[in-house]
């Protein structure tokens, strides 16, 4: 969209009539139509390469000169094999199966009435998100092999980055005839626009607020449409009594430190009382090693006198950075108790070789993804295999955990009879 003298308001207004009509044109494709126009637009991703790159370089300097912490800018950050991911992404989102037009369920009423319950797009979805480029892929695409148009809100730490590929985006729909509106990037990062989306139900079926809790809650609080919350990613490990301490310590460093700046990284530790004098001090070698602060509770610190005073805060925490709370509890029950208080029911580990504990924790801890003896990190679309995702839900309705491409669709009923009456 280009700046103009037009109220911003009715600048985002126009986006949703565009993206209302194309929605339209998208919901009556075929799957071979729309893979079509994935495969076009990952082949333009790879030939715009050099020019998303040049924009990045852009986002990057901004970075550096606002002072983002290095693991936000690693979440900006594109490169020739990220980009390459992107268009490889957006290949393997068109090889799986198209929920669309799936018969859900299928009956036939006594009268002779009969029902099927068939997978539809939902329409046109508005998503908006923070710092990480690769969602604007991510998020178009999924929608489009889905039947639904999307409006993307990005942050203006990659509004170049964003732009950029977006372009490119439109562009490969455009040349497979598909309407170049199924995707549209606001391209004015005024917090105004945020209000605009959420109030515009007329054009709007659904928003997806991806960020920190300021911007859920902003628009959690805006919105006339159904909100699904990606929340923060507060994320647990618990080393139970019985777990094998080597995997323990593997898991952690894993889940903490191979990304720290994503929402499923591991934000607190929790270790049980049982075996802390002799798995901390190894776990905490072995962050230490790989530049983590450790905040502790007063048990971890008798044992880790160098630890940082954990304070009430901390265990509510989301860092995204090489930051980690640890806290000593006495059993699995306190375990449980903690991440149901603190968590944000994102992701949450069970380390143990007891299975009966294992199988206590995955039923009682109240997240939308639960791990046994695996890292948290794993809590991901494309590990789940569901080829790329749109987001982690932390809602319960209607999507939960990594949102895939049936998550993107809702259904309706299609009732056939042959002159059937109530008289």
């Amino acid at each position: 969209m280009n700046a103009s003298s037009t109220p911003l308001r009715d600048q985002v207004r126009a986006l949703g009539a565009r993206a209302l009509a194309a929605s339209r044109t998208l919901a009556t494709l075929s799957s071979e139509q729309k893979n079509a126009a994935l495969l076009a637009a990952a082949d333009r991703i790879e030939r715009d390469a050099p020019a998303i790159l040049d924009a990045n370089a852009k986002d990057l300097a901004a970075a550096d000169a606002n002072g983002l912490t290095k693991a936000m800018k690693d979440r900006l950050r594109l490169d020739d094999a990220r980009l390459a991911a992107v268009a490889g992404g957006i290949r393997q989102v068109a090889a799986l199966t198209d929920p669309v037009g799936e018969i859900m369920d299928d009956w036939s009423r006594p009268n002779g009435i009969r029902i099927q319950q068939v997978r539809v797009p939902i329409g046109v979805i508005g998503i908006i998100y923070e710092s990480r480029p690769n969602v604007t892929s991510d998020a178009a695409v999924l929608c489009l092999k889905t039947g639904n148009a999307t409006i993307l809100r990005g942050g203006k730490e990659a509004i170049h980055s964003n732009l950029a590929i977006a372009a490119a985006l439109r562009a490969g729909f455009e040349a497979a005839g598909l309407p170049a509106d199924a995707v549209q990037l606001i391209d004015n990062t005024d917090r105004e626009t945020v209000r605009h989306m959420a109030e515009m139900d007329d054009y709007l079926d659904l928003i997806i607020p991806r960020g920190g809790a300021g911007l859920i809650e902003t628009v959690v609080s805006l919105a006339r449409m159904p909100v699904i919350k990606h929340y923060d990613g507060i994320c647990h490990t618990y080393v139970h009594r019985d777990a094998d301490t080597d995997m323990a310590v593997a898991l952690t460093v894993d889940a903490k430190t191979q990304k720290p700046g994503v929402c499923n990284a591991l934000e607190t530790l929790l270790v049980d009382a049982t075996i802390a004098a002799d798995f901390l001090p190894m776990v905490a070698q072995a962050l230490r090693e790989r530049g983590v602060e450790l905040r502790g509770c007063p048990r971890t610190r008798e044992l880790l006198p160098d630890a940082t005073p954990a304070t009430d805060a901390d265990w509510r925490a989301e860092y995204l950075d090489l930051i980690l709370a640890v806290r000593v509890v006495d059993d699995l029950a306190a375990a449980v108790e903690h991440i149901n208080t603190y968590g944000s029911r994102h992701s949450d580990c069970i380390v143990t070789r007891d299975a009966a504990a294992a199988e206590r924790f995955l039923a009682e801890v109240d997240s939308a993804a639960v791990f046994w003896n695996t890292s948290t990190r794993f809590s991901d679309g494309e590990e789940f295999g569901f080829g790329a995702e749109i987001g982690i839900s932390t809602d319960k309705l209607h999507a939960r955990g990594p949102m895939g491409l049936r998550e993107l669709t809702s259904y309706k009923y299609l009732v056939r009879g042959d002159g059937q009456t109530k008289a």
